[in-house]
């Protein structure tokens, strides 16, 4: 009896897990295909993959780009999440919901400038390595 109930534990336990991850995709799916900017990060983030292969960047170097493109996407999920929490919290104007909106916003320009930066630095050099071998 008590094999039973743990082997009911761990199914239920495994339904939870399952049913969490459909949560997270079906929000990543709503993010991908209803916000503008997620296409925009998209288009960037396939333009610097094209980018590294072409010019065949080291193992480090993915790691890096890879690293930039998920703070972006990362803080582009949390800025959406936080614009759409405030919309539903403070449907008119005001302006401390101003305010969170616009520091959510700040945070993704930042990771995007840190992105171009790292961008930069990764594909600057890795060109100019690229057009020496030409």
């Amino acid at each position: 009896m008590k094999e039973y109930n743990k082997d009911k534990q761990n199914r239920l336990w495994l339904n939870y897990q399952l049913r969490t991850f459909g949560f997270a995709f079906n929000g990543l799916h709503k993010f991908f295909w209803s916000e503008t900017k997620a296409s925009i990060h998209t288009i960037a983030a396939l333009l610097a993959v094209i980018t590294g292969l072409v010019l065949k960047i080291s193992l480090f170097q993915w790691g890096l780009i890879t690293l930039v493109i998920g703070l972006v996407f990362i803080s582009e999920l949390i800025n959406s999440s936080i614009e759409k929490l405030v919309d539903m919290i403070s449907p008119e104007k005001n302006q401390q919901a101003g305010l969170i909106k616009d520091m959510a916003a700040g945070a993704v320009l930042f990771a995007s400038l840190i992105a171009i930066i790292t961008g930069l630095l990764v594909f600057v050099p890795a060109s100019i390595d690229w057009l020496h071998r030409q």
